[in-house]
């Protein structure tokens, strides 16, 4: 479902006039049609399938290396993303950190970042997209374990109320073998690693 530019420029101009502004004068005439832009592209993820970039996968016994079998986690950290709270409706972003144990099939790396940007760009709450992340990986790939670990920065935490510029927030979901604490561990030690 595409964003309804019309009537969000409608709605912001009504906004405008509601804090006492004039959507007219020279700094706003544009203002209405250049949020209407940017949600488009803030909330472009509302409708999509979160499990398309994941449809094509490559089997690990009969793909460009049978003879390699993965016997651990695969990782791809320090994925950026951004999203819009849906208490606020203000932005918060960091970066996502997926690992999962493959089965008999992968799936390209590029297809992982991917799933965060189609959830993320819809009107969320953190805890809720590492779940859905966790459980669109664990539904669409044939893993043993999905670990995701988002770290991000909330614009209704530093900018407003006790406005803690430098606070981030992170949460963790896991499903499979790596739901368990212990099994876990190695993959959150290689996060803070950067070597």
């Amino acid at each position: 479902m595409a964003v309804d530019r019309e009537r969000v420029a409608a709605l912001v101009r009504e906004l405008l006039e509601a804090i006492g502004e004039d959507p007219d004068r020279p700094g706003l005439k544009l203002t209405p049609e250049r949020v209407a832009d940017a949600y488009s592209e803030f909330f472009a993820g509302v409708g999509e399938d979160p499990a398309a970039p994941l449809a094509h996968t490559i089997s690990v016994t009969r793909g460009p290396a049978p003879e390699t079998l993965p016997s651990g986690a695969v990782m791809v950290r320090d994925i950026r993303f951004r999203s819009i709270c849906e208490h606020h409706l203000l932005p918060f972003r960091g970066h996502a950190h997926i690992a999962y144990l493959p089965g008999e099939k992968v799936v390209g790396l590029g297809a992982l970042p991917k799933v965060v940007d189609i959830l993320s760009s819809r009107p969320q709450v953190q805890e809720r997209l590492g779940e859905q992340i966790a459980d669109v990986i664990a539904a669409s790939l044939d893993t043993r374990g999905v670990l995701i670990v988002l770290d991000a920065s909330h614009e209704c935490v530093t900018t407003r109320g006790g406005r803690q510029t430098d606070a981030s927030t992170v949460t963790i979901a896991a499903r499979g073998e790596l739901a368990d604490p212990a099994a876990r561990a190695e993959l959150i030690a290689l996060l803070g690693s950067r070597e």
